[in-house]
């Protein structure tokens, strides 16, 4: 195949993330034809959405294979935990994602500790239990507070941060209840570290490390920082109050994880994301993600001027050396709208106004993550999160105040949002430590 050559792709995924990427990947002259499966209401205006089961391993293969795909790339984490990496490379399409086993560093809290242990890599003192009474002895023993979390995925809520033992108990309770279905059947207990949280992601192809650039995530429903976790309801990117050294910190934890996992055996080309808190004593893992973040995603693609086709066929080819990252300038700001109810139960269904209004501001862009098209072809609810409204600007306060005045052009019935998105930050590091 021809460098310069355009390739058809392959996109798997349905939310905010997965129409960032998208979008990304269209601009690229390498872009043929974009499939993305399921997609939402926003690939369709940058690709063809398909039919297709994405956790699948062999369907997946077989339609990459039969439409001449040059490109699969695995958006959310359960294809990836079940294998569908491994499947296309095994019938020599280029993948950008980890295997199953790459996966394991999302898939199971308690592998990631572990390896974690092996490596060397600062992170929470820990216990993981497979009974409940031996969690709860130990939740007993250790105090409150403690994080709780479900070792499976549990689509970015099978953790709870006790800041009491009553609620340390009950989490655990919970766990072993089935409210996180198989994923609480291992629970882990960490001690609660202090500080803000920092992610910082980075493409790698098992060997090289290419850390982007950082971003802040605002995981609970109410502003104040208050409410249930949820999978985001805003992010920035760059993160100001981290310094140099816990920078530098960061990406040598994240070059030493892919050395360890290739010390292992394990292939990991794809994304790692690093979930960092920035404590007294300096950074240390909160969590891995084997996948690009959601809505992290939001602000690192506007602000990456390399070719993302590129660049992820230099890591699903192992010569990521090859590539060095640009990016832009400007400060990006993303703040999620959600339905009425999230992170708990929510109509869908509800017509969205205003879409094309916000986009059209200089600086904007909506991507769409619960949306579709209904058969009259409006554009209307289809999930908790949403719309992510990102905006650009030449400062944090200026990418603030242009994104929440795109998020006031759109309207569709019990629209939710947080109106706080960064203003912690703008505080500086001592509003984390009264």
């Amino acid at each position: 195949m021809n460098a310069d050559s355009r390739i058809d792709i392959l996109l798997l995924g349905s939310g905010g993330r997965e129409h960032a990427i998208a979008k990304k990947l269209s601009e690229s002259p390498r872009c043929g034809t974009l499939y993305v499966a399921p997609g939402n209401g926003g690939t369709l205006e940058v690709g063809e959405n398909v039919a297709l089961d994405a956790e699948d391993p062999a369907a997946v293969a077989d339609f990459a294979r039969e439409t001449g795909c040059g490109l699969v790339v695995i958006g959310p984490e359960a294809p990836l935990v079940v294998g569908v990496a491994d499947a296309v490379r095994e019938v020599g399409i280029p993948c950008f994602g980890p295997g199953a086993a790459g996966a394991q560093l999302e898939g199971s809290k308690r592998f990631s500790k572990e390896l974690m242990a092996r490596a060397g890599i600062p992170t929470a003192s820990y216990g993981s239990f497979t009974d409940e009474e031996s969690a709860l002895a130990y939740v007993r023993e250790q105090g409150a507070p403690v994080v709780v979390k479900a070792d499976g995925l549990a689509a970015g809520k099978g953790v709870v941060v006790a800041l009491t033992l009553d609620e340390a108990l009950r989490a655990v309770h919970e766990c072993f209840d089935g409210a996180f279905g198989s994923a609480g059947s291992t629970v882990v207990i960490e001690e609660m570290l202090t500080g803000p949280e920092c992610t910082l992601l980075a493409f790698t192809d098992g060997k090289t490390v290419r850390p982007m650039a950082t971003s802040q995530d605002h995981k609970r429903a109410l502003e104040g920082d208050l409410g249930p976790n949820t999978g985001g309801m805003g992010v920035y990117s760059p993160v100001p109050i981290v310094t140099d050294e816990e920078h530098a910190e960061m990406c040598r934890i994240l070059d030493e994880t892919i050395a360890e996992a290739q010390r292992e055996g394990i292939d990991f080309r794809g994304c790692l994301y690093g979930g960092f808190m920035l404590t007294p004593a300096g950074p240390k893992v909160i969590e891995y993600n084997a996948r690009f973040g959601d809505p992290e995603t939001e602000v690192l693609m506007p602000r990456l001027e390399s070719d993302l086709v590129e660049v992820m066929l230099a890591c699903a080819e192992q010569r990521l050396d090859e590539i060095e990252l640009k990016w832009r300038d400007e400060w990006a700001v993303s703040v999620v709208l959600t339905s009425a109810g999230y992170p708990g139960s929510y109509e869908k269904g509800k017509a969205i106004s205003g879409i094309d209004d916000a986009a059209a501001m200089e600086g904007v862009t909506v991507y769409h993550a619960g949306t579709a098209v209904n058969e009259d072809g409006e554009v209307v609810t289809s999930g908790g999160r949403v719309l992510d409204v990102t905006a650009l600007g030449d400062t944090f306060e200026a990418a603030r105040e242009l994104a929440y005045a795109a998020c006031d052009k759109i309207e569709f019935e019990g629209k939710t949002l947080r109106r706080d998105i960064g203003l912690r930050a703008l505080r500086g590091r001592s509003a984390w430590e009264a």
